[in-house]
Formats: C-alpha cells, structure tokens, sequence
C-alpha cells in the first residue's frame, strides 16, 4: 500500500497537520517560550496564563485530543504525563500542589486541536473550576 491508500490503524493520526498552531510550534515554525524538548514531547508557557505557572504539554505529532492519544497504545499519553510532572518539579510546584489539565472539545474550553496538558499552580486553585 502507498500513500493515502494505506490503512491507518485506530488513533493514527498524521505527525503534523500545517493548519495546527501546536504542529508550528513543535516544529519550530512558529515561536514558543519552551520549557522542555523531549524527543515526543515539548512544553512551553501559555501566552495567555491563568496562573502563575501555566505551561503546556504537548505532544510532538498531531492527535486532536486526549482520547485520541489515549486510543494511540504507545505509552505517549504516559509519557506526556510523566513530563507534565517533570516541569511541575522544575517550576517549584510540585510539592505545593499543581492542577494538570486536558480540555477535550469546544464546550470544555479547548480552543486548539492538538492535545494538550495545562500544568496550572503557583497558587491556590478553586473548585468547581470555571
């Protein structure tokens, strides 16, 4: 099989789609204040932050949302949480307490689609949220 005509496995999803604004920043096209530079992971500040710490966790290829990269097998959403807590231990949240968050569709506040985790402390954090 070649090009499109192969059969994709469920959870597959293309590396990078050009229109994803997370895509150009794992590629390096678009900038990004990073935290972490993994291999599949990267993490960097969100721009527009709603705690003192606010960092998000991405993965380098393009899932459109947790559920996706769950269905995916291949130990990445474990790999994306391990790092989400890396960069809690990093940002001197850790052991205070941090809020690790995925948003999954419109209705739930996830304005881009390419998963990512919101590493959120600094501060105390209210529930319910929103």
């Amino acid at each position: 099989m070649r090009g499109r005509d192969r059969i994709r496995s469920p959870g597959y999803y293309d590396r990078s789609v050009p229109e994803c604004l997370f895509c150009g920043i794992a590629g390096g096209e678009v900038p990004a204040t990073l935290v972490l530079d993994g291999k599949r992971v990267i993490a960097f500040r969100d721009v527009n932050p709603e705690a003192p710490t606010h960092v998000l966790v991405i993965p380098r290829d393009h899932y459109p949302n947790v559920a996706a990269l769950a269905s995916a097998g291949d130990g990445l959403l474990d790999e994306l949480v391990t790092h989400a807590h890396e960069v809690a231990v990093a940002e001197g949240i850790a052991d205070s307490g941090y809020r690790l968050v995925f948003n999954t569709g419109q209705e739930a506040g996830q304005t881009v689609g390419h998963v990512h985790a919101h590493v959120l402390g600094g501060r105390p954090m209210t529930w319910p949220p929103g």
